[in-house]
């Protein structure tokens, strides 16, 4: 292929239906009709004597040239965004920038309203987008562009991850208040919740993959206990609301249990099995590192989530 004749543009339409594997999509995803999106792979598969992409249903699906592209294309598009726009020259309040961020309805309730806030006063025309978490996957939605940044549990990653600290939590046993067993035991608020009486109680699990087992289930089989979870919930929100509206508990971080324990009538207890604190990280993809949108996002999100790095509030 002679580079000198070829279209740089077309790159940024093989990007994005890399992506998006539509031609809708794309087309808004880089500004054009879907007619000039799909004139423009023609042109694509012209140059590059590739079909690239064959339709299945309602979907195109890349072929194996194509998908090998996808990273060192993406890469190769990252780095001309940073070269031509360095962080010292970033502006947030002339900024259009759109960047997603993947995390639990945690961060929906004790971030994203401030960051909303923050938004609205320093960077009014830039657009960001809270998506579900998938703990399973968050790593193939880094590499292939899905997510700009995720907010996890400190963990193993690849190498071409980076990953920043925010803020450390601590789990608390929730339950309604005037919880009927627990006032008959003579337990008061922030006390320790006896281990025999934990795995006597039906509970409520936050868990986005509907597994049966969390954080709780592996430090009691560490004991040779184990206890009964009743249901599981995806959000953190229905976990909150399922025992404020029932006899279950739950293991929550201890931020979120004192923010929504006024609101919902929720006690909060000393959990017994020894789950121990999590660190909380902020991970992108090392070619987002020098972008300047993405770099100044990363220092609002740190610098908000300050607030919550404090142990719970018996603990103080």
């Amino acid at each position: 292929m002679n580079i000198g004749s070829f279209d740089l543009n077309l790159l940024r339409v093989l990007d994005a239906l890399l992506d998006t594997c539509s031609t809708t999509e794309a087309s808004t995803r880089v500004g054009l009709s879907q007619p000039a999106v799909s004139a423009a792979l023609s042109r694509l598969r012209h140059a590059l004597n590739d079909p690239l992409f064959v339709r299945q249903g309602r979907h195109l699906v890349p072929t194996e040239f194509a998908a090998s592209l996808q990273t060192p294309l993406r890469e190769i598009l990252d780095r001309t965004e940073a070269l031509l726009s360095a962080p010292a020259s970033f502006d947030p309040a002339q900024s259009g920038a759109r960047l997603t961020l993947s995390g639990s309805d945690f961060y929906a309730e004790m971030l994203m309203p401030a960051l909303a806030d923050h938004l609205s006063r320093r960077a009014p025309r830039m657009r960001v987008q809270l998506v579900d978490q998938v703990p399973d996957s968050y790593v193939r939605s880094l590499e292939h562009q899905n997510i700009d940044m995720a907010i996890l549990p400190r963990t193993d990653v690849p190498g071409w991850i980076e990953t920043r600290f925010l803020h450390r939590s601590a789990f608390v046993v929730v339950a309604r208040s005037g919880h009927p067993r627990l006032a008959a035991a003579g337990l008061k608020e922030g006390a320790l919740l006896p281990l025999d009486m934990f795995c006597a109680m039906q509970h409520v699990l936050f868990s986005p993959e509907g597994r049966l087992e969390g954080l709780g289930d592996k430090a009691l089989a560490r004991m040779g206990r184990q206890r009964h979870v009743a249901i599981t919930l995806p959000v953190f929100s229905g976990v909150l609301n399922a025992v404020a509206q029932s006899d279950l508990i739950a293991l929550v971080p201890h931020q979120l249990a004192e923010h929504a324990a006024p609101r919902l009538g929720l006690s909060l207890y000393r959990e017994p099995v020894g789950v121990g604190p999590v660190d909380l990280v902020l991970a992108w993809h090392r070619r987002k590192s020098h972008s300047g949108p993405h770099q100044w996002l990363r220092d609002q999100i740190a610098m908000l989530t300050e607030t919550l790095n404090r142990p719970p509030s018996f603990g103080r």
